[in-house]
């Protein structure tokens, strides 16, 4: 026997058919081995390895079914091919929810047919090997903490947080709301040796004012009339480990120095408290202003400023680097189809077209969110234009909205801008005045008063 020989555990209580199977897999280079249900199955793969299972479904003491949820929580490395008669089409269904690779329809109609079966399941199984491989190693590339990107820039800031992730310097973080600041904040910490510990993140301008400093700070029983108790601050709770400062920019000026003071001398007094703390914290701050404008403005400190600013992050804008766009929107359909329980397999290629022209000016947080609410209204296995708000229909018809000879005129680029409205939406309901009108927010008479009035072909 040589190693190249595969072998084969074929179970069915039929023997008729495991004496066909047999003989036409022994004649052919196999070497096959026989059960006559799921459990005695079970009992041969106990002690032997096989490369293929071929079991039928309805059989007695354990059926097919309850024999591939028992290889599944075994974790059998075979490639499963189950038999069916056409009655079963339903079980077949959910054998290959249950790890099946391929099915042999019975009666069998020659020897090709179940040799062609086995090879395709091998060809299957080896491709689904192939993209399993290909996904770890694109989850390895592209995934970085939660954070999914293949853009130049992304992938540039997930190079610097691995290089100063353990640095206890002072990181800010920059750029538009929903853009991720956060997610860099805890990839930072939780590649860091500081990971073990707390990571403690406020909200600067979240909080009134009159409350943040004791937030910070902590405070002693008797500090003030409320205080019935000693608190800790956030500044102790996240001792050894990051204090993350998210919308440092809305700070308030008098807190500014107490915090300045606090980084300088790595340590704070609690209100109330006679003496000072010494306290190990690692600050990541983040805003989405323009701090050095707020510093001529006055209205942030520039020492502060200085001492936050040792190393910076700036995170791109989503319009600024599309690519990443594809990438989120398979990361995000995969986690709503866990939480949501659907089924949903994607975008279509006129819907993605969509997605890869409109601004995002909510950035990541609304592509998210449009993907979400999509995927909850959707009465379908993929996601169409249909299914997505008309903010994104007119602003991506405006981003690529060509002003030509009528200049600034608002009045002739209101009708040429409605005109790419109908028109598109006109297609993407292929040609469904009532969708369409839904969808554009006008009633029909409107509609086709438009349609007229613009001279719109292809539209009976």
């Amino acid at each position: 026997m040589t190693e190249n020989v595969k072998r084969v555990l074929l179970v069915d209580d039929d023997e008729v058919i495991r004496e066909v199977l047999s003989a036409v897999l022994t004649k052919n280079g196999y070497l096959v081995e026989t059960a006559g249900n799921g459990k005695e199955g079970l009992e041969r793969l106990s002690s032997a390895f096989y490369d293929h299972i071929v079991t039928d479904i309805d059989m007695p003491v354990m059926d097919g079914l309850s024999f591939l949820q028992e290889l599944k929580l075994r974790e059998v490395d075979a490639i499963v091919t189950v038999i069916s008669g056409h009655s079963e089409l339903d079980n077949v269904s959910k054998a290959f929810k249950l790890g099946a690779t391929d099915f042999l329809a019975k009666p069998f109609q020659s020897d090709e047919e179940v040799l062609l079966t086995l090879r395709q399941a091998e060809e299957k199984h080896e491709l689904q090997k192939e993209n399993y491989r290909l996904h770890q190693e694109l989850e390895g590339k592209y995934f970085f903490h939660n954070i999914v990107a293949r853009s130049r820039s992304m992938l540039s800031i997930f190079e610097t947080i691995t290089k100063i992730a353990d640095y206890k310097t002072t990181v800010l973080i920059t750029g538009e709301s929903g853009t991720g600041k956060e997610l860099i904040a805890k990839a930072i910490h939780y590649n860091s040796i500081r990971k073990n510990k707390t990571m403690v993140d406020v909200n600067c301008g979240g909080i009134p004012e009159t409350l943040l400093e004791s937030e910070l700070f902590g405070y002693v029983k008797g500090a003030f009339t409320d205080a019935q108790r000693s608190k800790k601050g956030l500044f102790e709770e996240a001792d050894g480990g990051t204090l993350f400062l998210d919308e440092i920019g809305d700070m308030p000026l008098l807190l500014q120095v107490k915090l300045l003071r606090a980084l300088q001398e790595e340590e704070i007094r609690p209100l109330g408290h006679s003496q000072s703390v010494k306290v190990d914290v690692r600050i990541i701050a983040a805003t989405a202003k323009n701090l050095r404008e707020a510093v001529d403005q006055k209205n942030f400190r520039d020492d502060l400023f200085y001492r936050i600013n040792v190393l910076s992050i700036e995170v791109p804008p989503l319009r600024n680097r599309r690519e990443d766009i594809p990438l989120l929107i398979d990361y995000f359909v995969n986690k709503y189809n866990k939480k949501l329980g659907t089924e949903i397999e994607g975008v279509d290629k006129s819907c993605m077209q969509r997605f890869m022209d409109y601004g995002w000016p909510g950035n990541v947080r609304e592509l998210e969110n449009v993907i979400e609410r999509c995927m909850a209204l959707g009465d379908v296995n993929v996601i169409t234009c249909k299914h997505l708000p008309m903010e994104i229909h007119q602003g991506a018809a405006v981003q690529g909205f060509d002003f030509g000879d009528v200049g600034l005129s608002i009045k002739k680029n209101r009708a040429k801008l409605e005109k790419m409205l109908i028109t598109q939406a006109l297609a993407d309901f292929g040609g469904n005045k009532t969708k369409a009108s839904a969808a554009l927010e006008l009633s029909i008479p409107a509609l086709l008063y438009k349609i007229k009035e613009y001279q719109i072909d292809g539209v009976s």
